[in-house]
């Protein structure tokens, strides 16, 4: 819960940053900004779908088990060619 109020307070802090380096003419400071911001957002998305995933396995485990399998699968049938 907190690792995403992390992330929100981390994507505003590169927005201000951002609009600071756009306001002071600094590429840099824009560009550190425009980064930790996007940096931030993806963060929090990739924390949301495993979220999603983590309760979605749990309501139905057997399904879970069954889309595992399949990635093994496949992962197993691309390094296995030569």
């Amino acid at each position: 819960m907190f690792d995403k109020t992390t992330d929100k307070v981390n994507e505003a802090a590169g927005t201000a940053r951002e609009l600071y380096g756009k306001h002071t003419n600094s590429p840099d400071e824009q560009f550190k900004g425009a980064a930790r911001k996007y940096a931030s957002q993806a963060s929090y998305a990739v924390k949301d779908a495993a979220d999603n995933v983590r309760d979605q396995v749990s309501t139905n485990p057997l399904a879970g088990l069954a889309v595992a399998a399949a990635v093994g699968v496949v992962f197993g049938y691309l390094l296995g060619r030569k």
